[in-house]
């Protein structure tokens, strides 16, 4: 009876403490730590009701139930032990070489209880029962307990290590699993020394409260905490949305509130486990078919936290079928303060996209009549309608060009009210020309024998300058003019834009690829351009050309690839161009250079030639950097007849420079 006050104590005490887990649990998934933690705790709610029945029995002298009751108590402790094993690797949430050796000495141990209970009814194995009752441990006993005392410590071990790479919960939690596991080493040597004693059992509860104190009891107060916020944001945010998802970046757990009564028929879960996982089941069951690829697209993490980066929030919209009637939802995502958890936030907004649809088709519609009525042109921004006697006229706006300068719609006398305007409106280079088209027997001489008068000008509207065309023509009673105005700044802008291109393809086609220096194109328009000055006696301007080889070359591109040849003539052009900043640079073959030296560059032509050549000497002996040979020739007048003959002669003490530098590597 002793014995089995401690089986009695611990079953109360295992149902009170884990009630909420056993009730609750199995509406996890079967993957999940919380579930894995249930089928554990229900197996030890076996273990504790076979040890309590154990004392019992014994005492009884039944000697058949008390064998069957230990076969039931060794196969509950290796259920228990197996199901913990699967809980800590599920907790843990690791999947290398360590969870994998945890499980299986799980089901080993788990495999040796169950052949040991076969082999234990033909040979006294695990345990023996006496023809009196008298309860006896045998050698498998103590190998069963010394493989649970190995397994239990080096799952305390690994867990106490997890704990040292993290903070905060995940440490506590870890440490509760490591200070768990050591409990049970420990109780399982006192249960080895004294087998009459209920150790296993004592230290399986003191392993269930601590992870039910500081894993289960903190979980619980951790989503408490997160469903008093989720309340607080819901209840500030539930009056601009139909449904708010708060929801674990991490982990995907998610909390769901609807206040939408049409959203709520759709019965979507008020929480969930994987909300990525099952809004893109969701998207699938309810989106509109044409807009199902994209709403599915929207919900994996790695998207949402893209489209965050940078931003407090994004939003973006797709029709949901909501009772056969396919509604748009505006979805707006923001990141919590914590910086864990996405707020998602959904609206059914089909009432105000019907609402705009319908006031922009009655715009349009308006726009569509008052174009038709006024005769605007679709290309003008502004027509007048001019009585040429009168001078009245009726004036229509599409596009207020005029700033905020407010121009009557209808008036009198409207070239003279245009040249007012004109005062404060046109550029004042303009302003004097603008003055002489705005009367009205100009304007009409201008319109003799043609269909229409065309004249470009520049306003001034808020402090820019805006290119503006005026078109005019008369009307075929002959009795009025009809003058158009359009602001023609893009097309400006795109003639311009087209010049600067034309010139950029003028300029990139005389430029090298590969380095970026000006290429033998360039260099033959330039000796052209400098022959025929020479031709035209425009010879006064000293000049030298340098011509410069590269070495080696084709060894690097035979020995490291045309890759490594391609940077080693980069590095050579960057060389050139950084000695000789001064004068244009050409690329004028594969592995050969040209430099035309003028102004302060043919100065110091000598010091730059002696400067290359001290860099080309030390590159090579430290086979580092580039090896140029180098050449120069001055402009001959009396004895040179063309550029070609300095080129030539440069390039002659460039092939000497060559032979030196072989010669003395």
């Amino acid at each position: 009876m002793y014995y089995s006050s401690f089986g009695i104590l611990a079953v109360i005490h295992h149902l009170i403490l884990n009630h909420e887990v056993l009730k609750n649990g199995r509406k996890e998934p079967s993957d999940s730590p919380r579930y894995r933690y249930r089928q554990f705790l229900i197996a030890l709610l076996i273990f504790y009701t076979a040890d309590l029945l154990w004392g019992f029995l014994v005492d009884s002298g039944i000697r058949l139930l008390a064998y069957a009751d230990t076969m039931l108590f060794f196969a509950a402790m290796a259920a228990s032990v197996l199901l913990w094993t699967r809980y800590v690797v599920a907790f843990l949430d690791k999947k290398g070489i360590r969870s994998k050796s945890f499980l299986a000495a799980g089901w080993g141990i788990s495999g040796f209880v169950a052949l040991g209970l076969i082999i234990n009814f033909f040979y006294p194995f695990i345990f023996i029962f006496t023809a009196d009752t008298k309860y006896s441990p045998c050698p498998g006993r103590y190998l069963l307990l010394a493989a649970q005392f190995l397994l239990f410590a080096l799952i305390s071990v690994y867990s106490l290590i997890i704990s040292q790479r993290t903070t905060g919960r995940d440490k506590i939690h870890y440490m509760a699993v490591c200070v768990s596991g050591g409990a049970m080493a420990v109780f399982i040597v006192l249960q080895t020394l004294y087998p009459f004693a209920p150790f296993y059992t004592i230290g399986c509860l003191m392993a269930n409260c601590v992870i039910h104190v500081f894993v289960e009891e903190d979980e619980k107060r951790e989503q408490d905490r997160i469903t008093a916020r989720y309340s607080q944001i819901s209840s500030s945010l539930a009056k601009d949305y139909d449904a708010i998802y708060y929801v674990n970046i991490e982990s995907g757990k998610y909390i769901e509130i609807s206040a939408s009564s049409l959203y709520q028929s759709m019965n979507v879960p008020k929480e969930g486990v994987d909300f990525y996982k099952e809004t893109r089941e969701n998207a699938a069951r309810f989106a509109h078919p044409d807009d199902w690829a994209f709403a599915e697209s929207m919900y994996y993490r790695e998207t949402m936290l893209k489209n965050l980066n940078g931003r407090q929030s994004y939003s973006y919209k797709y029709r949901i079928m909501v009772g056969g009637e396919a509604r748009y939802f505006q979805f707006d995502v923001m990141l919590s303060e914590d910086g864990e958890h996405f707020i998602v936030c959904d609206k059914d907004i089909q009432d105000t996209i019907t609402t705009e649809t319908v006031l922009l088709e009655r715009q349009k519609i308006s726009i569509t009549f008052s174009q038709i009525a006024e005769s605007l042109a679709s290309n003008y921004d502004v027509i007048y309608y001019i009585d040429v006697e009168s001078g009245d006229y009726v004036g229509y706006t599409s596009n207020n060009i005029y700033g905020e300068l407010e121009v009557e719609e209808t008036g009198n006398e409207f070239f003279s009210e245009a040249k007012k305007n004109a005062a404060l409106l046109v550029h004042p280079k303009d302003r004097d020309r603008m003055f002489t088209v705005m009367d009205k027997d100009y304007m009409l001489t201008a319109l003799e024998g043609r269909k229409q008068f065309i004249y470009q000008y520049r306003l001034i509207v808020d402090g820019r300058t805006q290119h503006t065309r005026l078109s005019a023509s008369k009307s075929r009673d002959g009795k009025h003019m009809i003058i158009g105005v359009e602001n023609i700044e893009d097309e400006v802008k795109k003639e311009k834009e087209h010049i600067r291109a034309l010139n950029t393809e003028k300029e990139l086609a005389r430029r090298d690829e590969l380095t970026g220096v000006r290429n033998k194109t360039a260099f033959t328009e330039l000796e052209q351009s400098m022959q025929d000055n020479i031709e035209k006696g425009m010879n006064y301007l000293p000049f030298a050309i340098v011509v410069c080889d590269l070495n080696d070359l084709k060894m690097i591109n035979d020995t490291k690839g045309h890759k490594a040849g391609d940077e080693y003539i980069r590095s050579s052009a960057k060389l050139l161009c950084e000695i000789f900043d001064h004068s244009p640079v050409f690329r004028i073959g594969g592995d050969e250079f040209a430099i035309v030296l003028s102004g302060d560059d043919f100065g110091s032509r000598k010091q730059l030639i002696e400067k290359l050549h001290r860099i080309a000497l030390s590159n090579r002996d430290s086979h580092e950097g580039p090896v140029i040979a180098v050449g120069l020739a001055e402009y001959d007048p009396i004895n040179d007849t063309s550029v070609t003959d300095t080129f030539e002669r440069a390039d002659q003490m460039m092939y000497d420079d060559k032979r030196e530098l072989k010669q003395t590597s």
